[in-house]
């Protein structure tokens, strides 16, 4: 049996290699020389080259990273490479709970060193070549140490939490797992702006000004109480531009990119805000903490049908039954369920998206939160043609050139 389950998990490794060469296949042959209309105003011929360069080199990057990663994790299955972990991790300890974080820590330290030539040239080459980044290698390698033991601390107490439920309960470990785990998504959800984001970037209450006014103004209209208003230094690394919605009640808080503020002008601004607020008004918020949960639920109970088995081990070549190589195997098994619950997420993601740009165009300005959108695309030199059957796959947003925007331009205009 072992060796049925691990042909198959050879053969859905290698199907969604292959998915994803043949997608970025077709997103390349989508490129179109001539300069689609809808941006002729914020877009100029050569700035419109410079996009479609700036995708070519991508996509050769991401073609040698992800082959790299794809022979790396075939050469784990094909040479017991899991097996050799697991037996240095027992070498240490005996313990069921610091074995599974001994053996995630191995695995997570050497991809970390594996991937690192990869994450530097993105960072140093690709993005310093078309004008993005602003990374010093200080702040990279402080990122680096933060998100490691950020990691460390919240990924293995998670897992040391769960072993834990493993331990007491055996097969009913899913319910109190998912309490677990929805608690604290639902505490990061809250308080992520509060207590994570300031390790990486500083955050400042929006000055007092003609912006601030304009969102006021905006906020009270909608029927929408807005007191925290933060400009985060995203120019520290980067000059691409972005703004975010984050926590629930009294936490919520809108963030914008100061590289935002220094772009688009006040009424483009206070568009993009309303576009966020609007998934707020919507409930959208709430929808995918909701959404997040049941799928959290879902995949906690499937794994609590399969994690006795010693067959997940097996099948990555060790003796030893365990739960961290059951959630390996587990893991990749399901990943062709995962990526099917992706493709509804990502359309009622594009769904939400369209509602709150209606919103936006009903409650302020539709032409404003267009015009952003247009320069936004062009600051960070996105792909303005991606094939619809990429979009399908990857996009939780819409394209710029699609029927509901068209739509929000009309209304904007007339």
């Amino acid at each position: 049996m072992h060796n049925i389950l691990f042909y198959i998990i050879l053969v859905i490794l290698l199907a969604d290699f292959i998915l994803e060469r043949w997608l970025d296949y077709l997103n390349d042959k989508k490129l179109s020389a001539e300069l689609p209309e809808e941006v002729r105003d914020v877009y100029d011929a050569a700035q419109y080259k410079k996009s479609q360069e700036y995708k070519k080199v991508n996509d050769r990057f991401s073609l040698i990273s992800s082959s790299f990663s794809f022979i790396l994790i075939i050469g784990m299955l094909l040479f017991g490479g899991f097996d050799l972990v697991d037996r240095r991790a027992r070498s240490f300890t005996d313990h069921p709970i610091l074995i599974a974080l001994i053996f995630f820590g191995i695995l997570a330290i050497a991809s970390e060193i594996l991937t690192l030539p990869f994450s530097l040239y993105d960072t140093f080459v690709i993005e310093e070549k078309f004008g993005f980044n602003k990374t010093t290698p200080r702040t990279f390698a402080l990122d680096k140490i933060k998100g490691w033991m950020l990691g460390a601390l919240i990924g293995g107490g998670i897992l040391s939490a769960i072993l834990w439920f493993y331990q007491q309960t055996t097969t009913n470990f899913w319910i109190f797992a998912w309490i677990a785990v929805t608690a604290f998504s639902i505490f990061m959800t809250m308080f992520y702006s509060t207590l994570i984001v300031p390790i990486f970037n500083k955050q400042t209450p929006l000055e007092e000004g003609e912006l601030r006014d304009e969102i006021k103004n905006f906020s009270d209209k909608a029927g929408f109480k807005l007191d925290n208003v933060f400009v985060i230094d995203g120019s520290k690394r980067s000059t691409k531009s972005n703004a975010y919605f984050s926590g629930l009640g009294a936490k919520k808080r809108i963030v914008l990119f100061d590289t935002l503020i220094k772009d688009l002008s006040i009424p483009e601004i206070v568009g993009v805000l309303a576009h966020e607020i609007g998934h707020y008004k919507k409930r959208h918020t709430l929808i995918g903490i909701i959404n997040g949960i049941i799928q959290t639920g879902i995949t906690l109970y499937l794994f609590s049908l399969f994690v006795d088995n010693p067959q997940l081990s097996a099948a990555l070549g060790s003796d030893t039954a365990s739960f961290h190589l059951g959630l390996v195997a587990f893991g990749i098994l399901y990943s062709p369920i995962s990526t099917i619950i992706g493709l509804f997420m990502n359309h009622f993601s594009r769904k939400h998206e369209y509602a709150a740009d209606r919103f936006a165009k009903e409650k302020y300005n539709g032409e404003s939160l267009i015009l952003a959108l247009k320069k936004l695309t062009s600051k960070n030199l996105s792909n303005l043609t991606p094939h619809p059957l990429y979009v399908f796959f990857h996009y939780s947003h819409p394209t710029l050139q699609n029927a509901s925007l068209a739509q929000l331009v009309r209304a904007a205009v007339s």
